[in-house]
């Protein structure tokens, strides 16, 4: 049971759309279109969209184009759904034996987004020409 699902996942793998691999804020994130992703702060309205233009891989389904280090005219557009903030993170710092304790909370800001679409517009195209003959007269 086990092998049939590890299988089936993996050729859901093989056989996935276009995705980029993006840098956002100092993170790396997988985006495909129509995912959401919670991604540190954006200094973004409610319903904006963002554009990314740190674009550190591209697969679109057939062949992955990496950056050096990134892909220069590829763009990925989000639209923000929303602000929040993480559940709280405890940190507990103790020293036996001295009777110090100290315990501090943190929760993270995070915006969640929603990728629209992938833009690879310096992507190279190989056009196929046709050489034109001249026809003979008869």
């Amino acid at each position: 049971m086990k092998r049939k699902n590890l299988a089936r996942n993996f050729l859901d793998f093989l056989s996935r759309n276009m995705y980029a691999i993006i840098n956002i804020s100092g993170k790396q994130f997988k985006a495909e279109e129509g995912l959401k992703l919670r991604v540190p702060k954006q200094t973004v309205d409610t319903g904006k969209k963002l554009i990314f233009d740190e674009i550190l891989m591209v697969h679109d389904g057939k062949m992955a184009t990496f950056g050096t280090p990134t892909i220069a005219g590829t763009k990925v557009t989000a639209t923000v759904l929303n602000h929040g903030r993480e559940k709280k993170i405890l940190v507990h710092k103790k020293k036996r034996r001295k009777g110090y304790q100290r315990k501090n909370g943190h929760r993270q800001w995070f915006t969640e987004i929603q990728i629209q679409n992938i833009n690879m517009s310096n992507r190279k195209r190989t056009a196929t020409k046709k050489s034109a003959k001249p026809q003979e007269k008869k």
